[in-house]
């Protein structure tokens, strides 16, 4: 029986999350696959080998004509030529429509570095939290991801050999970080504030619940406001993180294996960000 394109994108998604692929990443990629079934559908088509190299194209140009921003137009490009790339490797199809489709050429705007100015005004917004005040340094301090640190578990903080052990995550390895001076103290502020609960978690509400990540993002963005920094994401920390340990000499194979890139090339792009080494590595983001 011939399969249709929503038995496929079933199967597309379900295989995504079998890979360990990040719960984000499969989302993006179900939907923009969803995006163009809708779109096929109108045109009166629902089984696999019936979408066409010209479908996609006219699917693009009506992204386009919606004003999708063309960083977005090439993700979704992705996701079908992964979609009919997962197609042809289960011989769903004998031919691949999305082989031909070009991305559209886009200006990437660089990484969003917090001067010393924004990170001392973040911090000083902060201050009356204890929870947040160490959410914020940790990040600043780490580089580690927001989900990353919405996973921290106790047993994975170290403070005597001064060590964070971020676990595995979806299709990412496990990997030390050092937890320098100013993690370790806002982090035991915390804890000295932090509700008693059987809850292994690090961070977590008030309810003693874990503190998600789309709690954390929304807090850190409410002290972004409080702070007066405009145009600023939680990335942005991590940003910082890596070009402050650039700048101060650390080696760039150090700093990759530091936040988890997979391939150096990802880090090497934050260096066109940096002035003038000072050759100090392993920088502490200094205080005010």
């Amino acid at each position: 029986m011939q399969k249709t394109l929503l038995d496929a994108q079933a199967l597309f998604t379900e295989n995504l999350k079998e890979s360990g692929k990040a719960n984000a990443t499969v989302i993006a990629y179900s939907k923009d696959i969803e995006q163009l079934v809708t779109f096929v559908a109108k045109k009166g088509k629902a089984d696999i080998d019936e979408v066409t190299s010209d479908d996609i194209d006219e699917f693009k140009a009506l992204l386009n004509k919606q004003r999708y921003t063309g960083k977005s137009i090439s993700r979704k490009i992705n996701s079908i030529k992964a979609f009919f790339r997962f197609l042809i490797s289960k011989g769903m199809i004998s031919s691949n429509p999305a082989e031909i489709i070009s991305h559209p050429k886009y200006e990437q705007s660089p990484p969003r570095v917090l001067s010393k100015i924004e990170y001392r005004a973040l911090r000083d917004a902060c201050r009356g939290d204890a929870r947040m005040s160490a959410v914020v340094e940790v990040l600043l301090q780490t580089g580690m991801r927001i989900s990353e640190l919405a996973a921290l578990q106790m047993g994975d903080v170290d403070f005597e050999r001064n060590i964070i052990v971020i676990q595995a995550q979806n299709s990412r390895g496990a990997r030390k970080v050092p937890l320098n001076v100013a993690a370790k103290t806002s982090v035991t502020e915390y804890l000295q504030v932090r509700p008693r609960a059987r809850e292994k978690t690090v961070f977590l509400t008030k309810t003693c619940r874990p503190f998600l990540v789309r709690n954390i993002r929304t807090a850190i963005d409410r002290y972004f406001r409080l702070a007066g920094i405009k145009g600023s994401k939680v990335n942005d920390l991590r940003h910082t993180f890596i070009v402050e340990q650039l700048k101060a000499g650390t080696p760039l194979v150090y700093v990759s294996q530091l936040v988890g890139h997979k391939r150096i090339t990802t880090t090497e792009k934050y260096l066109k960000l940096i002035e003038a080494p000072e050759m100090e590595p392993n920088i502490q983001i200094e205080e005010l």
